[in-house]
């Protein structure tokens, strides 16, 4: 089963064990991983999953790219949008993906 590490602002870090199928936010919200909301559920409509994916080259090329709807969602997070900006909602979890990197910011509103 793939495994996504969620980093926490302090440093501090979970590692889950995601079924195929699951997006990252799916697995932090079933978990109670702090700092993932995902009020809307999983519809690209609120930006509470935000993340900071630390891609690296092996992953990036299994990521999906950033759809319209996301893109502007990512332009409303309470905190600064970076390039490895998502929203933890649109990334679903595949073999490829296993030991993906995602950090959290400090605040999610």
């Amino acid at each position: 089963m793939p495994k996504v590490a969620y980093v926490h602002p302090d440093g501090s870090r979970d590692l889950l064990y995601v079924p195929e199928g699951t997006s990252v936010m799916q697995a932090a919200v079933a978990r109670g991983i702090d700092g993932i909301t995902g009020e809307c559920g999983g519809s690209a409509m609120c930006a509470t999953c935000h993340v900071y994916v630390d891609a690296e080259p092996s992953h990036a090329q299994h990521l999906p790219p950033v759809g319209a709807d996301e893109d502007e969602m990512l332009d409303c997070t309470a905190c600064p949008r970076e390039p490895g900006s998502r929203l933890s909602c649109q990334l679903v979890v595949t073999a490829a993906l296993d030991g993906l990197v995602v950090r959290l910011p400090e605040h999610q509103r």
